[in-house]
Formats: structure tokens, sequence, C-alpha cells
């Protein structure tokens, strides 16, 4: 017989025939059906769990063909607004159709059917049933968790249906297991399946139950051999028989260590305290683990190091290029240190542009010197603890990691790389910096005390080598204990014997290619290095050889040798991401090229201005930082009160607007150094004076026209250069940096000091 029914989902809650459950309703909707169930459908309600109990609205063709009749046994309305049901499950049924309900469409209904249930063999049931019941006494009486009542609730069911559901319902099954029985109609599979599954749930108990027997008995094991160690520990100690192994072992340890008194006692004193310690005594862990780092370290362990000077002037040369001034301090280094063995090692700080082979040369040396390496990143580091050790008081707490490193080289004269510390982050809670200036002081790191291990350990023996991006980020305080050695950025032509010497040669060997399989002419590492490449120093480039050559093998091409052409390059590494020259090399009136530094490495910055109808007002734009703007205003006041010398009479300021605009605008700008490129900027915007592209300036300008002293001119020569710019102005005041210029670049262009502003006006005007 057919009939039509309101449908609830149960998400996750199967409910079966003679099954009853408790359900609290806190949706709308849910009491809206529990309710139309109540007065129109004689308190019957289709009981619905849809497969997937994690779909939030399940699709109609995703729901079951099989649901429950389940009977509203009592509604009540709670305080809350929530409704709690009570629903006993009576029959399945077959779903024949979803409709909607025509007053309500959010209501589901369904026209459901009776199942017709296969016939059953009589003989074959009652045996069924008597196994099943059987079998459930077992698990119940086995079982902690099914209460005795479900025993006599079965004995008086003598349908095979109804008992495989009641069974069911109390069993701990799985959610999916539950599912199959609901959806199965023939009791006598259910049967089968669940005398299967009860077998499975007692072998489980059984296994459970052997579980927690071993369990039991070695705990019982393990106490009573505690027992047994500690009333030993006892009578040897009033014996004076015997010591604890363990600690025999850290003393032995201890009479090996060459070290100060003080420290030895120190030590001494933690053995005898993990003496009278239980072993299931959180202190004996930290005591162990105290003692394990103490003693472990390399207290008298030295590597021997490598003092032949052509050797490690071989290995330094083979592994980099350039890079003389670091490379003369090492060998300064090993030479004193040939006439005097008690020299300390020197506390260097590389400072230099991304890519120029501060990190690599690190570990260079340390190959060279034959000394151990470590390094330690603190780029970002906000917690001196991480470098000088927590207190042992805190749960957990450990050495910092200069200790850690020397724990690991297993010896006190390693190479330590400190990298990125301009990149150290102080906050209101802690400034790690300040821990490093213990670290780095020569006169106070032999006595460097870690907070874990608060005993002094001598750092003297340690090569410190650090590296920074930018000078101006380390602090004052820590920069005084720092030798500075200053990396400039390479010049394109410097790259092009990288590349050729060290670079080609490296991917090749990692790649297992013959060297003989590409052709790549200078003339094309250079479009290479122009055309792909925008840095100072080598690492872009390092990658775009890496592309070339894994184009090379994917093409298959690694056995043919192949000339590398800009067709070529553009097939491999795609259309040229850079051209240098391309704004550099405009021609044109209020237009010049100023010198700059970004990320280190000096950079061409074209300035550019115009005039308008105005009031006098001037407009500066190019992302510009506040020095910078106080400079423009410098230029433009100088030029006001000259307008007489440089022929500006006919010039109206206050008629006129005037924009000066920096390009690379999406590059921060600050600092007095454009000065004077500003000042020739305007003039020739106002003299209608063309500036040739091949020129470049640099140099602050003062009310006077001085122009006064600036930084950074070696990396601004190189940049210069590297732009392709011929000819370059800077303050006379920096003549004396001129010798860190590369003879080539100082051969090949034009330098030009000047003093004040007349003399520019002079040649330029």
């Amino acid at each position: 017989m057919e009939q039509i029914l309101p449908v609830i989902l149960l998400k996750g809650l199967i409910l079966l025939p003679n099954q009853e459950v408790k359900i609290e309703l806190n949706n709308a909707l849910s009491k809206d059906i529990t309710s139309l169930a109540t007065q129109s459908f004689s308190r019957e309600i289709l009981v619905i769990t849809p497969k997937n109990k994690l779909e939030e609205t399940p699709e109609v063709n995703d729901l079951p063909e099989v649901g429950v009749i389940g009977k509203i046994k009592s509604r009540i309305e709670l305080p809350s607004g929530h409704v709690r049901v009570t629903i006993k499950g009576t029959t399945r049924v077959k779903i024949l159709k979803f409709y909607n309900n025509s007053d309500n469409k959010d209501i589901l209904e369904a026209k459901v059917t009776k199942l017709d249930l296969p016939e059953v063999d009589e003989v074959e049931k009652k045996a069924l049933i008597k196994k099943l019941n059987e079998l459930t006494t077992i698990y119940v009486k086995s079982s902690s968790h099914i209460s005795n009542s479900l025993l006599n609730t079965i004995k008086t069911i003598d349908n095979l249906s109804l008992l495989t559901d009641t069974i069911c319902s109390f069993m701990p099954l799985s959610f999916s297991k539950k599912l199959e029985y609901l959806e199965e109609i023939n009791a006598l599979y259910r049967a089968k399946n669940l005398l299967k599954d009860i077998n499975i749930e007692l072998e489980v108990l059984k296994l459970d139950e052997k579980i927690e027997e071993e369990l039991t008995n070695t705990l019982e094991a393990s106490q009573k051999e505690f027992i047994l160690k500690e009333k030993i520990k006892i009578i040897e100690s009033e014996l004076g028989l015997t010591e604890n192994t363990t600690t025999t072992s850290y003393k032995e340890q201890l009479t090996q260590l060459n070290i100060p008194k003080s420290t030895s006692a120190k030590i001494l004193n933690e053995i005898k305290k993990l003496e009278y310690t239980t072993d299931i005594s959180p202190e004996n862990a930290m005591l162990r683990n105290y003692l394990d780092w103490i003693l472990n370290l390399p207290w008298n362990k030295e590597s021997f190091e490598n003092f032949n000077l052509e050797d490690i002037k071989t290995k330094l040369d083979t592994s980099h290029y350039g890079l003389e001034e670091v490379k003369n301090r090492i060998l300064e280094y090993v030479a004193l240190k040939n006439n005097n063995k008690d020299l300390k090692s020197p506390i260097i700080c590389l400072v230099g542009p991304p890519g120029v082979g501060k990190t690599s040369i690190a570990k260079n040396i340390a190959l060279a010197l034959n000394r151990k390496f470590y390094k330690i990143s603190v780029g970002g580091l906000n917690d001196s603890s991480e470098l000088i050790g927590h207190k042992r008081t805190y749960m957990g707490s450990s050495p910092g990691k200069i200790i850690q490193g020397l724990r690991k080289c297993q010896t006190k004269n390693p190479v330590f790389l400190i990298d990125e510390i301009d990149k150290m982050t102080i906050n209101y809670k802690d400034d790690p910096t300040s821990s490093l200036l213990e670290i780095l002081d020569k006169e106070q790191n032999s006595e460097f005390v870690d907070n874990y291990l608060e005993e002094p350990f001598d750092l003297s023996n340690i090569f410190f080598i650090l590296t920074a991006n930018n000078l101006e980020n380390i602090p004052a305080a820590l920069k005084d204990r720092l030798e500075i050695i200053e990396l400039s950025s390479y010049t394109d032509y410097e790259k092009v014997d990288i590349a050729k010497k060290y670079l080609i040669p490296k991917v090749l060997d990692e790649n297992k290619i013959d060297n003989k399989i590409i052709s790549i002419s200078d003339e094309m590492l250079l479009y290479l290095i122009n055309a792909y490449t925008m840095e100072a120093g080598v690492r872009d480039l390092y990658r775009m050889i890496e592309k070339i050559m894994r184009k090379l093998v994917v093409l298959g091409k690694i056995n043919d040798r192949t000339k590398i052409s800009k067709v070529r390059l553009k097939e491999y590494l795609g259309i040229p991401k850079y051209n240098k020259y391309e704004l550099k090399k405009v021609d044109g009136v209020g237009r010049v090229n100023a010198l700059g530094i970004a990320n280190s490495w000096g950079i061409v910055i074209p300035v550019e201005a115009c005039v308008y109808e105005g009031k006098g007002g001037f407009q500066i734009t190019g992302m510009l930082g506040k020095t910078m703007e106080e400079s423009t205003n410098v230029a433009l006041s100088f030029i006001k009160s000259h307008q007489k010398e440089y022929r500006l009479m006919d010039f109206f300021f206050n008629l006129k607007d005037i924009h000066l605009h920096f390009l690379e605008g999406a590059m921060k700008k600050d600092g007095p150094s454009a000065g004077v490129a500003i000042t020739t900027c305007i003039l020739s915007l106002l003299l209608n004076k063309t500036i040739s592209s091949n020129l470049a300036f640099t140099g602050e300008i003062s009310l006077n026209g001085d122009i006064l002293k600036v930084g950074g001119i070696k990396e601004k020569i190189i940049g210069a250069y590297n732009n392709n710019i011929k000819k370059v102005y800077i303050p006379a005041l920096n003549e004396l940096d001129l010798e860190e210029i590369p003879t080539p670049i100082r051969d090949e262009m034009d330098i030009i000091l000047v003093k004040n502003y007349n003399e520019i006006f002079e040649e330029l005007f």
C-alpha cells in the first residue's frame, strides 16, 4: 500500500525498525516538518539517512531508495526555542518518488510503499535466531559497554527481521556498516552478516583483554624492578660497594677534560645531584640532558689548520672570481698565524649586494683553512635566547645556536657564518643584536656564558664571518666590533668571465654534461646578461645558464655541438626581460641621468622635468623620501638665487609650474646625492639645452652651489659603467674613493671631479 509522508534527513544518525531515538532540533525547517507530521500525518514521518554525512544540502538523486517510517512518540518545545522529539522506527519502506509540499516548498515529501520481503526457510530462520541469541549473549557478557537488558529484549523476539534490527541498533558498529544493514531488505542476509560482525567484535574484545593483561604485567614487572633497583642502590650506598654506572661514565668523561676548576666543580656537583634522583623523576632527565651537553662540548678538540699560503690562495682562486680584499685578508691572517700560533681569529663582516658570493666564499674559506663550517641564519631573528640559550628553569630549554654549532662541529676552532645580520629584528621585547656584542668581541668572547650551560666557554678560537646587504642597518655598537669588507657588484664584463670560468663548468659538471656540446661567445654572454638579468651578483645568470642546459637536454641536443645565438636564447629563455639602455639612452631637453644605489648596487635613474603655465608651483614625483624632496627644494632655490648668472632673467618662476619626475617609479628613492642631477635637469629645461645621455651625475649641492661628498661612489660608478655611461661628474671631495674603482673602469670612463656647480655650468651650458 502506497502512502505519502514528510521527510526528515538525519545526518550521521541511523534509525532502524524497533529502535527509539531522541533528537533535539534547532532549525526552523526540521521544526516545521515534525509539526506537519504531528498535525496531518498521524505523527508518522519518513526518516532518511544521507550516505554522505558531510554534505550540507544533498541532492534528491543522492538520497537512498530505502527509508524507515518513524512514529513521533513525543514532541516538546524547549525554552531555548529548540524542539526535542522522540521517534521510534516502525518499518522499512521503499521510496518511489520525492515531492515538495504544496504549502511549504522547503518541506520534502515522499511516496513510499511497503517492501516485498523474500520468503525465508523456517528451519534456517529458527537456526539463525538461536545462533544470534547465543552469540549476542556471549558478547553482552564479555563487553562492559552494552546493557544486559538487551538479552531480555531479544529472548521474546521470534521475528528474524526484527531481531537483526534490534541487535544491530545496540552493537557498536560503524556508520557505514549500520547504513548497509538499513538498506539490506533480506533478513536472512542481515542475520548472516550480523553473525560475522559479532564474531569479529568478540575477537576484538579478546585482543583488548590480552593487551590489557600484558600491559598490567609489564607495569607490575617494571614497578618490581624499580623497587629492587632502589633497594640495591641503598644497600650499595650503605656498604660503599659500587656507584651508578651512568654517573660513573659522566665522572670518567669529566676527568678527561682540561677545563677550569670552577667549571669542573660545577659539573661534579650536577653529577652528585643525579645520583640522588630516581629514574622516573623529571629532574633526572633535565640533569642528564645538561651533563650530555656540557661534557660533549669540544673543550680540548681542535681541527688541524692549513697554514700553506700557496695552497689556500689556489683553493680560494679556484672557487671564486675576484673578491681580492677578502682573499688577501685571509692570507694575511694565515701569514701572521705562522709567526704567532696564539693569534686569535679575526671577526670579518662581508657587506655587499645579493649574489656576489658572500656565503659561498665563507664556505670555501673554511675548506681552504681545513676548518669545520657551521652556518647560523639570523635574518628575521627576534629572540636573543636563540643565540645565547634558555635558562634551565624552563621546560624543554636548550643551549643557543653558538653552543649547538660547537657541539655539531666537535672542534673549538670552526668557521662560523652568521648570515644576514642586517635583517635581525629589534622589537620592544628583545634586541638580539645586543647578544652578539659579547660573542663578537675579542676582549670578551673568551669568557662567553650560555644561559643554559651557565659556565664560561672560550669562543676566541672561532673564525667568525658575518654577512649583510646593507651596512646602514647594522647597529653602531655591533659595527664597531666588526672588520668591514665591502664587496662591490660585478661589471658586465666580469660577469662574462665568471660565467665562462665558473658558472658554465659548474652547471655542466653538476648535470654530467660534456663540456664540448655547447658553444657560447662572449658577445652572447653579454647579451644574456643585459637582456635576461638585472642584478649586482650572478645568481640570476646562473639560473639562466641552468635553464639553457635543461632545454638542451630536453630537446635531445646533448650529443651535438650547439652554438648559442640570440634566436636560441629567445627559444630557450623566452623574450628578453630587460633593456638596460632603453630609458637611459634617450637624449632630450630637461632629461639627465642620476646615479644612485638600490639593494647595495649602483643604478642609473633618469630624471626628467617639464614646465607649464601656472602660479609658481613645484611638483616632484617618483616615490621619493623626505631627504630627496629637500634636495629638490635646495636645487630650485640655488637656481633661483643665480638667475642672472645662469641667464634666466627672462623666466618668471611665479608664472610657471615645474614638474620634476624620477623614473623607475616603483623603486623608493632617498638621500641627498641627486642634488647635482636635479639642478642640471632643471637648467637643461629652462635653458632649452640637451644633455647627452652618456653623462651621469652624483653629488649633494648646497645653496651656494658647493658640491658635497656622498657615499657609495664605487658602486655608483660600476653601475654607470654597466649601463654604458661614458662620463660621470662626482664631488672632488670623493677623490680618494676613486682608488677603489677597478683600473679598467677608470681607464675607460671619463670621471670629472667638481667642487662647485659653476664648473659644470661652464662646461655644459
